[in-house]
């Protein structure tokens, strides 16, 4: 039987996102989530009842038409238009991988409370999940400034029966899944398209995805510099406490031991050394691995704050009956972060290419 993965306020880890990605996982709403998703609702409903105050992109246009009020009978239109209008991708396919885990963050997101979508909305994204109906995404045609507009226009589309989607190994328009699977096709509510677009899942996924595979290539990285210090008939000394407890950067003293504890045993390592001191290659591994080690947390620690959060616009808060109008939606701490990333790797690389030509000069 396979596993099931329920939506709540838990918070997710990359290792939960691993095992989702890889372990052929379902997921399924909780029922703390399903309160959440569903009291939110019914506040911003009876909110629009009760008051013909703007709220923006609920009840007004969109961007520079914040200004212009929306008749009732076109709001449910406007949401769909919304998602039309803005699936204007190009470029190369975004990978499934990164689409299903696109699909999973979406609906974390939206599980909080503060979104405003249906349940039914979010019940389809999470059959769309269990069911691997993953929409055709391309990776060019946003910035992030205002969330991941495009791509998580593309990821939408097939809750209107429009689009192509991935299905059992072949291409389909959406509408023709959505016969196969028994599904209606949704209507969107009032504020609901925004909820879609608005928020950094595409920017996420990619992130969360590099980031597990930094992890396994700062491990592998530290095992082979183990091996390459063998081979090279390196010297231990670099890797002592006494060097790193007068310098006491975290990731530097964290791979020093790691390499320490991986040379256990080595009669190599032990054996006399004509040489006094190695290369900066293989005696800095410390402290050039160690500053990728503390990047890669600090990137960590961003990510996964993200992946817990609602970063869609306006913001709900139905018990302090209050609609916000602000900014979670822009990617910057992300943005900044993937940078960090691209540079900690790359050093990584760097030194292993230093030490590899010391191998074979």
């Amino acid at each position: 039987m396979e596993p099931t993965h329920f939506i709540s306020t838990k918070t997710l880890t990359l290792n939960d996102l691993d095992h989702i990605l890889h372990g052929h996982s379902k997921i399924a709403l909780s029922e703390e989530a399903t309160q959440k998703i569903t009291r939110c609702r019914e506040y911003l409903d009876q909110k629009l009842m009760s008051s013909a105050a703007p709220i923006y992109g609920i009840n007004t246009g969109f961007g520079s038409l914040y200004n212009k009020n929306i008749p009732t009978d076109q709001l449910e239109q406007l949401q769909e238009n919304l998602v039309m209008s803005h699936a204007c991708g190009t470029g190369p396919e975004v990978p499934r991988e990164i689409v299903l885990l696109m699909l999973f963050l979406k609906v974390q997101s939206l599980s909080y409370g503060n979104s405003g979508v249906q349940l039914s909305t979010t019940q389809r994204l999470v059959d769309m999940f269990n069911q691997r109906v993953l929409p055709k995404i391309f990776e060019m045609g946003s910035l992030g400034a205002s969330g991941d507009l495009a791509p998580l226009a593309h990821l939408s589309l097939p809750l209107i029966a429009r689009g192509e989607v991935h299905y059992l190994g072949k291409i389909y328009q959406s509408d023709e899944v959505l016969k196969l699977l028994g599904w209606d096709s949704l209507h969107f509510k009032a504020k609901e398209g925004l909820a879609l677009l608005n928020g950094t899942q595409f920017m996420s996924a990619y992130g969360s995805w590099c980031l597990l595979h930094a992890h396994r290539i700062l491990k592998l990285t530290n095992l082979i510099s183990a091996l390459s210090i063998d081979a090279f008939d390196g010297r231990i000394e670099p890797f002592d406490s006494l060097v790193h407890d007068i310098r006491p950067q975290k990731g530097q003293i964290h791979v020093a031991r790691e390499i320490k504890k991986l040379l256990e045993g080595s009669q190599i390592i032990s054996q006399p050394k004509k040489h006094v001191q190695d290369p900066y290659s293989f005696r800095c591994i410390p402290q050039v691995h160690g500053a990728s080690w503390d990047a890669i947390q600090y990137v960590t620690d961003v990510f996964l704050t993200e992946i817990n959060s609602v970063s869609d616009n306006p913001n709900i808060f139905p018990e302090e009956d209050r609609i916000i109008s602000a900014g979670n939606f822009h990617g910057q701490p992300l943005a900044l972060s993937l940078d960090f990333l691209a540079i900690a790797l790359a050093e990584l690389g760097s030194i292993s290419e230093r030490r590899t030509f010391q191998l074979i000069s």
